[in-house]
């Protein structure tokens, strides 16, 4: 017998995960796309929250000065969605790589903000900056290990569905975070991006009460995923479909 959907998505949505957060977003506009409805309903519940934004966006377009545009329109953003501070680190766009020096930035971050939940991209995410921002964060908060400063570790969806075991209802804070999505308009120039993120925000309520209308999806791993790599853990996970 298959694994019935309880097993594999869930049928509720679930409390905010505790803070501070810190957010590893891979370009300026993942963070508000992902998950600015939790990120909104952080602040209104007094938790504070951090945002790290790995590259300089510069491949994102055609606009003048795009990298200074991007600065500017993650700055906006990030006020809209009662963000407490922002860092850009300016990695190369489509550059990022695993590497010793920013896996212990990112360690150094977390420590530095008393993160006690980190977000990073889902695995299945197409563009690779979003994958390797996850495996970035992976190492780092594998790193740490049982460090006082480990955090629990979420992944988040940006543009597909990835695995999920959490969903956070935004029902109420869609408004607000389709106004943070309308800074970016020197990314919704390049594709409707707005809509098919409330699209995928909507299918997510698929499992969900009616009275959910939007939910954003997270997956949570545990303290024993994060013993292993990430690779085996999501082969793991898509496992239980088959």
């Amino acid at each position: 017998m298959l694994n019935p959907e309880h097993i594999l998505i869930p049928f509720e949505t679930s409390e905010l995960p505790g803070g501070p957060w810190l957010v590893f977003a891979p370009h300026a506009d993942d963070e508000t796309y992902g998950m600015a409805g939790s990120l909104l309903k952080a602040s209104e519940e007094g938790i504070q929250t951090h945002l790290v934004v790995l590259t300089d966006g510069a491949l994102g377009g055609d606009t003048e000065n795009l990298v200074d545009v991007r600065n500017s329109e993650v700055h906006r953003a990030a006020e809209i969605l009662g963000i407490n501070s922002v860092d850009s680190w300016q990695q190369p766009d489509r550059g990022l790589t695993v590497s010793e020096e920013l896996v212990g930035r990112i360690c150094d971050k977390i420590r530095e903000v008393g993160a006690a939940s980190v977000f990073f991209p889902g695995p299945l995410e197409p563009h690779p900056d979003h994958r390797t921002t996850a495996l970035l964060s992976w190492a780092a908060i594998q790193k740490l290990g049982n460090d006082s400063a480990a955090p629990n570790a979420y992944a988040y969806e940006i543009g597909v569905q990835n695995p999920v075991n959490l969903f956070i209802d935004v029902t109420k804070q869609r408004p607000c975070k389709e106004q943070a999505m309308t800074v970016y308009a020197s990314q919704n120039g390049e594709n409707n991006y707005e809509e098919l993120v409330l699209s995928l925000d909507k299918g997510r309520t698929f499992t969900l009460p009616a009275e959910v209308s939007h939910a954003e999806g997270f997956y949570l791993y545990s303290k024993e995923q994060l013993r292993t790599s990430l690779k085996q853990v999501t082969h793991n996970i898509i496992d239980l479909y088959l």
